[in-house]
């Protein structure tokens, strides 16, 4: 066979394996999207497979992953899990923590509790201008962050303690995974209530 026509085969080849894998890779419209079961101590989150998880960057840090920018955003999210046992403060101080990581200045807030399989849980979704810690944790240090959202969950676990998963971002990327966030550990918007300080 000719160096020409060995080419022209080859060509062909890497054509047809390209469309191949590329059909492959196509989500069919009535498909739903792949999700991956992730153990994190006592839990198991149910997260699309679109969420790589992480070697945690400190020892805080059950687990950590990164959700991907939908189109408008420039960066991603990122979801934490972390847990201190039956501590952490209760469910006041640490909302008034979360609060008070946003510049009071166009903040928005709204604050729901609910029951899943895991006990009861509580929601905290803010938006607006995050001061987003920059550096180690104990040197708490911050940046401000205008057009940020973060969603952060306290999930009481029965015999096991407190969990806390925090979803932190840009604000149309996180908007666009915050029921993925719920769905993740059993959450159901619409049965949730509000939560009163």
């Amino acid at each position: 066979m000719s160096n020409a026509r060995l080419t022209a085969v080859l060509m062909i080849a890497v054509c047809a394996l390209l469309l191949v894998s590329d059909n492959g890779a196509r989500i069919r419209a009535d498909e739903k999207p792949k999700k991956a079961n992730v153990k994190v101590k006592d839990i198991t989150l149910v997260v699309p497979a679109a969420w790589k998880q992480e070697k945690p960057s400190n020892r805080l840090r059950l687990a950590q992953f990164q959700v991907p920018a939908i189109k408008g955003d420039k960066t991603g999210a990122e979801l934490v899990i972390s847990s201190f046992g039956f501590g952490g403060g209760g469910a006041e101080a640490n909302i008034a923590r979360w609060v008070k990581q946003f510049q009071p200045q166009g903040r928005k807030q709204k604050i729901t509790m609910g029951d899943c399989q895991h006990g009861k849980y509580i929601v905290v979704e803010l938006s607006g201008t995050y001061n987003k810690p920059d550096g180690p944790p104990f040197l708490r240090k911050t940046k401000p962050v205008p057009g940020s959202r973060v969603v952060s969950v306290m999930l009481n676990v029965k015999d096991k303690g407190v969990y806390f998963l925090k979803l932190a971002g840009l604000d149309k990327t996180v908007a666009a995974n915050t029921a993925a966030l719920r769905k993740s550990f059993g959450g159901d918007a619409a049965k949730e209530k509000p939560f009163e300080l």
